[in-house]
């Protein structure tokens, strides 16, 4: 990847885009990204002012921060928003109102992080972690396998913050499969060791996350979007898989776009590797040939290098030549960007103005604090 900035026509980024259950004035997507500035789980205005600010500069679908359900081990911070009771979501009807009054639209993430809580965190420290099999990341038992019934009370909590979420105004919501997370421990072989339905093949193993689906849909009814977030890798397992090859992917996502899923944010680290040898299609790519479902592709836009290497010299901006390409070749529909929009919130209106000399370049200390 270069670092000199975009020198190619960007038309394609700005197209609307039209499916059954969503519409998008671009193909910019606001990627999520867990920031911590919400005092005991409640988004106040200036976490209103931060999504505003990039919807007023062009972000065409906002995917909010990871918001918790109300499950007593769904966070591992007492300043990650939560999607649950009265004040917090008073907060959330505020950025709402914010991000439509910009001509943007929004949508929340919806998260439990599972076992990569550790005994004793915040808040609720008395709560123990939850997995399907009690195995954290790294194949140690940590507590006891959920039982059938605490699985049902954590979908009944999914779809109880689908309900809120359509309630109080958002444009869909986005479910959090990926990265290592709650519902990720389920279609992970290594954290999921089950012998009853929620666990087997892969196939198999999608049961709670398509129950989870199920319950949204029934929730939202049959209009409002589902977006499905999910990866391959984990938070320090980047070599994971849960499919070596085209057909195990497949095998994997039809239960899900069955079950009800209108579009997959399929989460890579760097959107322009292909996701299987002799096809140059990345994840997003072949989850949209296999399902024929939109798809979201991230992992790196618009930045000379991928988050890892983040923390030490900053990413500076890079072009979008293949993205551009790849975009107006139907290889995937919409574009998630992370960091770039995190240091820049005038990323996309200056991508749209040509104005590409003044994108700013990420650095991950001194972004920690922007709002």
């Amino acid at each position: 990847m270069s670092n000199t900035t975009n020198e190619t026509a960007v038309e394609a980024l700005f197209k609307p885009f039209v499916s059954k259950n969503l519409q998008v004035a671009n193909r910019i997507v606001m990627a999520p990204m867990t920031r911590g500035y919400s005092p005991n789980g409640v988004p106040g205005a200036d976490v209103a002012a931060y999504y505003r600010r990039r919807a007023e500069n062009g972000v065409g679908l906002i995917v909010t921060e990871g918001t918790v359900i109300d499950h007593k081990a769904a966070a591992a911070s007492p300043n990650w928003p939560h999607f649950h009771g009265e004040a917090a979501l008073s907060g959330w009807s505020n950025v709402v109102k914010e991000v439509h009054e910009a001509g943007g639209k929004i949508i929340p993430q919806l998260w439990h992080v599972g076992l990569t809580r550790k005994i004793g965190d915040l808040p609720n420290n008395e709560a123990l972690p939850i997995g399907p099999s009690g195995l954290n990341l790294s194949g140690e038992k940590i507590t006891e396998p959920l039982t059938e019934k605490e699985i049902g009370d954590v979908i009944a909590a999914y779809a109880q913050s689908a309900a809120d979420a359509a309630r109080i105004g958002f444009d869909g919501i986005e479910l959090h499969g990926a990265h290592g997370y709650l519902i990720d421990q389920f279609f992970w072989d290594q954290t999921n060791k089950r012998t009853d339905r929620y666990g087997g093949d892969l196939a198999a193993r999608t049961r709670f996350a398509v129950e989870i689906v199920e319950a949204c849909r029934r929730a939202v009814g049959k209009d409002f979007p589902i977006v499905f977030r999910f990866s391959q890798w984990k938070a320090g397992h980047y070599d994971a898989k849960l499919a070596e090859t085209p057909q195990q992917l497949l095998q994997f996502l039809t239960p899900l776009a069955d079950a009800g899923v209108d579009v997959f944010h399929c989460s890579t680290r760097r959107y322009w590797e292909p996701e299987f040898k002799d096809s140059h299609l990345n994840l997003a790519g072949w989850t949209k040939k296999l399902t024929g479902k939109p798809t979201i592709t991230v992992g790196s836009v618009g930045l000379d290098n991928e988050f890892r290497s983040s923390s030490g010299d900053a990413a500076k901006p890079a072009i979008l030549n293949s993205l551009i390409e790849r975009l107006e070749m139907e290889e995937f529909d919409l574009v998630a960007i992370g960091r770039a929009l995190l240091a820049d919130p005038e990323w996309a209106a200056k991508i749209r103005d040509n104005r590409t000399d003044e994108l700013l370049s990420y650095d991950a200390g001194a972004t920690k604090t922007l709002y």
